[in-house]
């Protein structure tokens, strides 16, 4: 109805867009590679001043020289997201240290392989801690000092495993999707206060980074027709397509445009489509495309 249509015109015109990065700061996790090493040397190009942190010194380090040649401010610091008062410690640090925060990235996160029989409760509670609750903690955090920037964004990143179940991935598949849910929800919030910050969710399909690489995969994935997990993992990882630079710019493309979401990768953007066609059949479609390629 029009009355519909006039109230959804009002939530999308309540926040500003990030009409640029110059001059901005923005905070990133997860900032010693991947795309978490590409975030700040796209914005720091931006002439957008950062703040990075990671629980790896060396390659934090390493991140924070390449985007101080670029003539920004630049400050970094080990934070572990699963630790609130170190997240809400830097989170004060930052907006000392460069006087505003306009950006969070929440980027950090690890990868679990499982069945859902073969898991111990110590490792989903070490995954959750890290992929949902760094989340909550350094949107929370951050959000006050956001809203006080006067044009703030929080970008949390869920994945392609937030958009549909995988096998094996059970773990993974909830953290992703409980950060899809809490965004969305986030950013709706944000538009019925009219805040002065908004919010997106970013989802990334196959992505060139050491995630995969360094996550951590137990016996059980075996249980479904896996033969050899490590030889299993570095197939997975020649299908991915898109490099963390890539990645990086489709993200601050999408996040200066507003949008709700941003898939990365065509992958993202397949399985996407296939769940919104097929939302009762997708996972019959998986378990075939799961057996092809674990079987060899």
């Amino acid at each position: 109805s029009a009355t519909i249509s006039a109230q959804i015109a009002s939530l999308r015109s309540s926040s500003d867009l990030m009409k640029s990065y110059s001059n901005k700061v923005a905070a990133i996790t997860g900032a010693g590679s991947g795309m978490g090493r590409s975030l700040p040397l796209k914005l720091a190009a931006r002439n957008c001043h950062i703040a990075i942190s990671d629980v790896d010194m060396h390659h934090l380090s390493e991140t924070a020289r390449l985007a101080a040649s670029y003539g920004v401010k630049v400050t970094s610091r080990r934070v572990d997201v699963a630790n609130k008062e170190e997240v809400y410690a830097w989170a004060a640090e930052v907006v000392h240290d460069h006087g505003k925060c306009n950006l969070i990235f929440n980027n950090a996160g690890v990868g679990f392989g499982s069945t859902v029989e073969g898991f111990d409760y110590p490792d989903a509670e070490w995954i959750v801690q890290i992929n949902f609750w760094g989340v909550v903690y350094g949107t929370k955090a951050f959000l006050p000092h956001l809203r006080a920037s006067g044009e703030g964004h929080v970008v949390n990143t869920s994945s392609l495993f937030g958009l549909v179940g995988f096998p094996g991935h059970s773990t993974y598949n909830a953290t992703k999707f409980a950060v899809r849910g809490f965004t969305e929800a986030l950013r709706i919030e944000l538009e019925m206060m009219r805040a002065p910050v908004s919010a997106t969710c970013v989802h990334p399909g196959g992505i060139k980074t050491n995630i995969a690489r360094a996550a951590r995969i137990n016996a059980s994935v075996c249980d479904l027709g896996i033969k050899d997990p490590e030889k299993s993992r570095a197939r997975v990882e020649k299908m991915f397509r898109v490099t963390a630079d890539d990645a990086a710019e489709t993200i601050l493309r999408g996040v200066q445009k507003n949008q709700r979401r941003v898939l990365v990768g065509n992958d993202a953007k397949a399985y996407d489509l296939v769940q919104r066609l097929l939302p009762g059949r997708y996972q019959w479609l998986l378990v075939k495309a799961a057996r092809s390629v674990t079987s060899a």
